[in-house]
Protein backbone atom coordinates (compact mmCIF):
# COMPACT_ATOMS: atom_id res chain seq x y z
CA UNK A 1 0.00 0.00 0.00
CA UNK A 2 1.24 3.14 -0.51
CA UNK A 3 2.54 5.84 1.70
CA UNK A 4 -0.13 8.38 0.46
CA UNK A 5 -2.84 6.35 1.81
CA UNK A 6 -2.30 4.37 5.09
CA UNK A 7 -5.58 3.23 6.20
CA UNK A 8 -6.09 0.07 4.46
CA UNK A 9 -2.72 -0.66 6.50
CA UNK A 10 -3.70 0.75 9.53
CA UNK A 11 -7.23 -1.07 9.75
CA UNK A 12 -5.39 -4.46 9.30
CA UNK A 13 -2.90 -3.92 12.02
CA UNK A 14 -5.55 -2.56 13.92
CA UNK A 15 -8.05 -5.93 13.89
CA UNK A 16 -5.08 -8.49 13.85
CA UNK A 17 -1.99 -6.77 15.84
CA UNK A 18 -4.40 -4.53 18.24
CA UNK A 19 -7.50 -6.59 19.28
CA UNK A 20 -6.54 -9.86 18.56
CA UNK A 21 -2.57 -10.41 19.86
CA UNK A 22 -2.55 -7.21 22.34
CA UNK A 23 -5.92 -6.95 23.35
CA UNK A 24 -6.88 -10.38 23.45
CA UNK A 25 -10.26 -9.46 22.00
CA UNK A 26 -12.90 -12.38 21.81
CA UNK A 27 -14.39 -13.47 18.57
CA UNK A 28 -17.90 -11.72 19.57
CA UNK A 29 -15.60 -8.77 19.72
CA UNK A 30 -13.46 -8.87 16.33
CA UNK A 31 -16.94 -9.33 14.96
CA UNK A 32 -18.94 -6.60 16.54
CA UNK A 33 -16.34 -4.20 15.06
CA UNK A 34 -15.78 -5.71 11.79
CA UNK A 35 -19.69 -5.30 11.46
CA UNK A 36 -19.34 -1.41 12.72
CA UNK A 37 -16.30 -1.18 10.21
CA UNK A 38 -18.24 -2.22 7.33
CA UNK A 39 -21.35 -0.31 7.96
CA UNK A 40 -19.26 2.60 8.39
CA UNK A 41 -16.79 2.35 5.65
CA UNK A 42 -20.14 2.03 2.94
CA UNK A 43 -21.81 4.95 4.63
CA UNK A 44 -18.76 7.54 4.20
CA UNK A 45 -18.09 5.74 0.64
CA UNK A 46 -21.44 6.62 -0.75
CA UNK A 47 -21.43 10.50 0.96
CA UNK A 48 -18.06 10.65 -0.71
CA UNK A 49 -18.99 9.41 -4.00
CA UNK A 50 -15.81 7.05 -4.17
CA UNK A 51 -15.61 3.39 -3.29
CA UNK A 52 -14.54 2.19 -0.28
CA UNK A 53 -11.49 0.84 -1.81
CA UNK A 54 -10.43 4.78 -1.95
CA UNK A 55 -11.21 6.03 1.21
CA UNK A 56 -8.21 7.55 3.05
CA UNK A 57 -8.01 9.35 6.75
CA UNK A 58 -8.79 12.33 5.83
CA UNK A 59 -12.31 10.86 5.02
CA UNK A 60 -12.85 9.82 7.90
CA UNK A 61 -13.64 13.10 9.85
CA UNK A 62 -15.27 13.42 13.25
CA UNK A 63 -18.11 15.30 11.18
CA UNK A 64 -18.30 11.90 9.47
CA UNK A 65 -18.22 9.87 12.81
CA UNK A 66 -20.94 11.63 14.07
CA UNK A 67 -23.20 11.83 10.96
CA UNK A 68 -22.75 8.21 11.10
CA UNK A 69 -24.06 7.85 14.50
CA UNK A 70 -26.80 9.56 13.81
CA UNK A 71 -27.75 7.56 10.89
CA UNK A 72 -27.28 4.28 12.76
CA UNK A 73 -29.64 5.13 15.69
CA UNK A 74 -32.41 7.00 13.82
CA UNK A 75 -32.16 5.99 10.26
CA UNK A 76 -31.64 2.39 10.58
CA UNK A 77 -33.81 2.30 14.07
CA UNK A 78 -30.69 1.19 16.57
CA UNK A 79 -31.31 1.75 20.08
CA UNK A 80 -28.75 4.18 21.94
CA UNK A 81 -26.77 1.20 22.99
CA UNK A 82 -26.06 -0.10 20.10
CA UNK A 83 -24.92 3.66 19.04
CA UNK A 84 -22.48 3.78 21.54
CA UNK A 85 -21.05 0.28 20.78
CA UNK A 86 -20.57 1.40 17.31
CA UNK A 87 -18.60 4.30 18.43
CA UNK A 88 -16.75 1.66 20.74
CA UNK A 89 -15.89 0.09 17.78
CA UNK A 90 -14.54 3.08 16.13
CA UNK A 91 -12.69 4.79 18.90
CA UNK A 92 -10.94 1.84 19.58
CA UNK A 93 -9.42 2.13 15.95
CA UNK A 94 -8.53 5.94 16.41
CA UNK A 95 -6.80 4.81 20.03
CA UNK A 96 -4.70 2.37 17.87
CA UNK A 97 -3.94 5.16 15.28
CA UNK A 98 -2.64 7.77 17.98
CA UNK A 99 0.14 5.34 18.59
CA UNK A 100 1.07 4.63 14.88
CA UNK A 101 0.35 7.55 13.13
CA UNK A 102 1.32 10.95 14.05
CA UNK A 103 0.12 13.32 11.74
CA UNK A 104 -3.43 12.23 12.31
CA UNK A 105 -3.31 12.80 16.02
CA UNK A 106 -5.38 15.72 15.66
CA UNK A 107 -8.29 13.87 14.31
CA UNK A 108 -8.00 11.47 16.63
CA UNK A 109 -8.39 13.54 19.67
CA UNK A 110 -11.56 15.00 17.79
CA UNK A 111 -13.27 11.74 17.28
CA UNK A 112 -12.43 10.42 20.67
CA UNK A 113 -13.83 13.26 22.05
CA UNK A 114 -17.36 12.17 20.61
CA UNK A 115 -19.15 12.07 23.77
CA UNK A 116 -21.24 8.20 24.61
CA UNK A 117 -24.75 8.90 24.22
CA UNK A 118 -26.42 8.35 27.69
CA UNK A 119 -29.70 6.29 27.24
CA UNK A 120 -32.98 6.59 29.82
CA UNK A 121 -32.06 3.80 32.83
CA UNK A 122 -35.48 1.59 32.60
CA UNK A 123 -36.05 -1.50 35.55
CA UNK A 124 -35.33 -4.69 33.79
CA UNK A 125 -37.87 -7.17 32.74
CA UNK A 126 -37.66 -10.28 35.50
CA UNK A 127 -39.52 -12.52 35.58
CA UNK A 128 -41.49 -14.42 38.74
CA UNK A 129 -40.40 -17.43 40.11
CA UNK A 130 -44.04 -19.27 38.95
CA UNK A 131 -42.86 -17.59 35.33
CA UNK A 132 -40.13 -19.01 34.96
CA UNK A 133 -41.37 -22.34 36.36
CA UNK A 134 -44.47 -21.85 33.54
CA UNK A 135 -41.95 -21.32 30.70
CA UNK A 136 -39.49 -24.34 31.48
CA UNK A 137 -42.41 -26.41 31.29
CA UNK A 138 -43.48 -26.01 27.47
CA UNK A 139 -40.07 -27.67 26.38
CA UNK A 140 -41.40 -31.06 25.07
CA UNK A 141 -38.78 -33.35 27.57
CA UNK A 142 -39.54 -36.65 25.96
CA UNK A 143 -37.68 -34.95 22.48
CA UNK A 144 -33.73 -34.55 21.89
CA UNK A 145 -34.73 -30.74 20.82
CA UNK A 146 -36.80 -30.32 24.16
CA UNK A 147 -34.11 -31.75 26.57
CA UNK A 148 -31.45 -29.19 25.08
CA UNK A 149 -33.96 -26.05 25.62
CA UNK A 150 -35.39 -27.08 29.10
CA UNK A 151 -31.58 -27.74 29.83
CA UNK A 152 -30.59 -24.30 28.30
CA UNK A 153 -33.40 -22.61 30.13
CA UNK A 154 -32.80 -24.37 33.75
CA UNK A 155 -29.22 -23.35 33.16
CA UNK A 156 -29.44 -19.85 32.50
CA UNK A 157 -31.86 -19.74 35.66
CA UNK A 158 -29.40 -21.24 37.54
CA UNK A 159 -26.42 -19.83 36.31
CA UNK A 160 -27.51 -16.35 35.62
CA UNK A 161 -25.02 -16.55 32.55
CA UNK A 162 -25.16 -14.28 29.48
CA UNK A 163 -26.89 -16.05 26.54
CA UNK A 164 -23.26 -16.25 24.73
CA UNK A 165 -21.69 -17.80 27.95
CA UNK A 166 -23.95 -20.51 27.60
CA UNK A 167 -23.60 -20.98 24.07
CA UNK A 168 -19.86 -21.11 24.49
CA UNK A 169 -20.22 -23.81 27.17
CA UNK A 170 -17.89 -27.27 26.56
CA UNK A 171 -18.40 -29.98 29.21
CA UNK A 172 -14.92 -29.85 30.57
CA UNK A 173 -16.46 -26.87 32.15
CA UNK A 174 -18.51 -28.25 34.38
CA UNK A 175 -17.75 -30.24 37.41
CA UNK A 176 -20.81 -32.51 37.89
CA UNK A 177 -19.63 -34.34 41.40
CA UNK A 178 -20.96 -32.66 44.40
CA UNK A 179 -20.91 -29.06 44.83
CA UNK A 180 -21.32 -29.20 41.08
CA UNK A 181 -20.29 -25.66 39.63
CA UNK A 182 -19.58 -24.43 35.90
CA UNK A 183 -17.02 -22.14 34.37
CA UNK A 184 -18.14 -19.38 32.44
CA UNK A 185 -15.83 -17.03 30.32
CA UNK A 186 -17.50 -13.58 30.43
CA UNK A 187 -17.23 -10.37 28.57
CA UNK A 188 -13.57 -9.42 28.25
CA UNK A 189 -12.32 -13.23 28.70
CA UNK A 190 -12.89 -12.90 32.76
CA UNK A 191 -14.00 -16.04 33.74
CA UNK A 192 -15.59 -16.87 37.00
CA UNK A 193 -17.18 -20.19 39.05
CA UNK A 194 -20.72 -20.51 39.90
CA UNK A 195 -22.77 -23.37 41.80
CA UNK A 196 -25.04 -25.41 39.94
CA UNK A 197 -27.96 -27.06 41.36
CA UNK A 198 -27.90 -30.59 41.48
CA UNK A 199 -30.93 -30.59 39.11
CA UNK A 200 -29.65 -28.17 37.08
CA UNK A 201 -25.93 -30.53 36.81
CA UNK A 202 -28.14 -33.89 36.37
CA UNK A 203 -30.26 -32.14 33.21
CA UNK A 204 -26.79 -31.01 31.47
CA UNK A 205 -25.39 -34.78 32.68
CA UNK A 206 -28.80 -36.41 31.13
CA UNK A 207 -28.33 -34.29 27.59
CA UNK A 208 -24.66 -35.38 27.24
CA UNK A 209 -25.41 -38.52 27.60
CA UNK A 210 -28.31 -38.56 24.92
CA UNK A 211 -26.00 -36.16 22.66
CA UNK A 212 -22.63 -36.94 23.61
CA UNK A 213 -19.78 -33.76 22.58
CA UNK A 214 -15.88 -34.19 23.18
CA UNK A 215 -14.39 -32.13 26.14
CA UNK A 216 -14.28 -29.27 24.33
CA UNK A 217 -17.25 -29.21 22.12
CA UNK A 218 -19.86 -26.22 22.50
CA UNK A 219 -22.63 -28.38 24.38
CA UNK A 220 -26.08 -26.96 23.46
CA UNK A 221 -26.19 -27.50 19.26
CA UNK A 222 -28.77 -27.96 16.79
CA UNK A 223 -29.69 -31.16 15.25
CA UNK A 224 -26.97 -31.20 12.77
CA UNK A 225 -24.53 -30.59 15.63
CA UNK A 226 -23.50 -27.11 14.96
CA UNK A 227 -23.91 -24.50 17.64
CA UNK A 228 -26.96 -22.65 18.41
CA UNK A 229 -26.61 -18.95 17.81
CA UNK A 230 -28.68 -16.79 20.08
CA UNK A 231 -30.95 -15.42 17.48
CA UNK A 232 -32.39 -18.91 17.39
CA UNK A 233 -32.63 -19.26 21.16
CA UNK A 234 -34.62 -16.16 21.46
CA UNK A 235 -36.75 -17.54 18.47
CA UNK A 236 -37.63 -20.73 20.43
CA UNK A 237 -37.89 -18.97 23.89
CA UNK A 238 -40.65 -16.59 22.11
CA UNK A 239 -42.73 -19.85 21.26
CA UNK A 240 -42.80 -21.32 24.81
CA UNK A 241 -43.35 -17.80 25.89
CA UNK A 242 -46.71 -17.84 23.94
CA UNK A 243 -47.25 -21.25 25.28
CA UNK A 244 -47.19 -20.45 28.91
CA UNK A 245 -49.23 -17.71 28.57
CA UNK A 246 -52.52 -19.72 28.39
CA UNK A 247 -51.61 -20.68 32.06
CA UNK A 248 -49.65 -17.45 33.32
CA UNK A 249 -51.22 -14.43 31.79
CA UNK A 250 -48.46 -12.11 33.55
CA UNK A 251 -46.11 -13.14 30.79
CA UNK A 252 -48.51 -11.42 28.27
CA UNK A 253 -47.33 -8.08 29.53
CA UNK A 254 -43.71 -8.97 29.48
CA UNK A 255 -40.91 -8.55 26.81
CA UNK A 256 -39.22 -12.27 27.71
CA UNK A 257 -35.93 -12.76 26.25
CA UNK A 258 -32.74 -14.94 27.11
CA UNK A 259 -31.13 -11.97 29.28
CA UNK A 260 -34.64 -12.35 31.70
CA UNK A 261 -33.78 -14.91 32.94
CA UNK A 262 -30.25 -13.14 34.18
CA UNK A 263 -32.80 -10.24 35.89
CA UNK A 264 -34.68 -13.19 37.23
CA UNK A 265 -31.50 -14.67 38.59
CA UNK A 266 -30.38 -11.28 40.20
CA UNK A 267 -33.21 -10.32 41.87
CA UNK A 268 -34.34 -13.64 43.32
CA UNK A 269 -30.84 -13.96 44.90
CA UNK A 270 -31.55 -10.70 46.40
CA UNK A 271 -34.50 -11.79 47.53
CA UNK A 272 -33.12 -14.80 49.28
CA UNK A 273 -30.67 -11.98 50.81
CA UNK A 274 -27.56 -12.70 49.28
CA UNK A 275 -25.31 -9.91 49.42
CA UNK A 276 -25.09 -7.71 46.41
CA UNK A 277 -21.31 -8.34 46.40
CA UNK A 278 -21.96 -12.03 46.38
CA UNK A 279 -24.06 -11.53 43.29
CA UNK A 280 -21.65 -9.56 41.29
CA UNK A 281 -19.27 -12.00 41.77
CA UNK A 282 -21.87 -14.84 40.40
CA UNK A 283 -23.52 -12.87 37.32
CA UNK A 284 -19.77 -11.51 36.46
CA UNK A 285 -20.93 -7.29 36.48
CA UNK A 286 -17.75 -5.62 36.70
CA UNK A 287 -19.40 -2.37 38.77
CA UNK A 288 -20.95 -3.19 41.49
CA UNK A 289 -23.87 -0.21 40.13
CA UNK A 290 -25.07 -2.58 37.70
CA UNK A 291 -25.84 -5.13 40.56
CA UNK A 292 -27.86 -2.05 43.08
CA UNK A 293 -29.71 -1.89 39.82
CA UNK A 294 -31.30 -5.04 40.43
CA UNK A 295 -31.92 -4.48 44.22
CA UNK A 296 -33.96 -1.34 42.82
CA UNK A 297 -35.73 -3.56 40.62
CA UNK A 298 -37.17 -6.10 43.48
CA UNK A 299 -40.66 -5.40 43.68
CA UNK A 300 -40.75 -8.15 46.27
CA UNK A 301 -37.87 -5.86 48.55
CA UNK A 302 -40.24 -2.95 47.76
CA UNK A 303 -43.34 -4.72 49.31
CA UNK A 304 -41.48 -5.85 52.13
CA UNK A 305 -40.26 -2.63 52.72
CA UNK A 306 -43.30 -0.68 52.40
CA UNK A 307 -45.08 -2.99 54.93
CA UNK A 308 -42.44 -1.71 57.53
CA UNK A 309 -43.96 1.61 56.96
CA UNK A 310 -47.70 2.98 58.90
CA UNK A 311 -50.57 3.92 56.03
CA UNK A 312 -50.83 7.36 56.31
CA UNK A 313 -53.92 8.56 57.65
CA UNK A 314 -54.33 11.85 54.97
CA UNK A 315 -57.83 12.77 54.79
CA UNK A 316 -59.11 12.35 51.70
CA UNK A 317 -58.05 8.80 50.46
CA UNK A 318 -54.61 7.73 49.51
CA UNK A 319 -51.41 9.41 49.88
CA UNK A 320 -50.27 10.52 46.34
CA UNK A 321 -46.83 9.12 45.25
CA UNK A 322 -22.77 -2.47 -2.61
CA UNK A 323 -19.70 -4.18 -1.74
CA UNK A 324 -16.67 -3.61 -3.69
CA UNK A 325 -12.73 -5.27 -2.97
CA UNK A 326 -10.06 -4.28 -1.02
CA UNK A 327 -10.55 -3.14 2.74
CA UNK A 328 -14.60 -3.94 2.36
CA UNK A 329 -13.91 -7.29 1.25
CA UNK A 330 -10.85 -7.95 3.94
CA UNK A 331 -13.64 -7.33 6.69
CA UNK A 332 -15.61 -9.68 5.05
CA UNK A 333 -13.61 -12.29 5.64
CA UNK A 334 -12.71 -12.17 9.43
Amino acid sequence: MSKANPFPVLMRAFFYEWLVEQRNASIHTVRSYRDTWRLFLRFVAQRAGKKAAMITMTDLAASEVSAFLSYAEHERGGKIGTRNCRLAAIRSFFHFVATRDPASIAQCVEILNIPVKRAPVSEPCYLDPAEVAAILAQPDRSTLEGMRDHALLSFLYNSGARIQEALDMCPEAIRFESPSCVRLTGKGRKERICPLWPETALLLKKLLERQPRAPDQRLFVNRYGEPLSASGVRFKLAAYVKEAVKTTPTLRAKHVTPHAFRHATAVHLISAGVDVTVIRSWLGHVSLDTTNHYARANLETKRKALEQVAVPTTPGGQPSWKRDTSVLAWLDTL
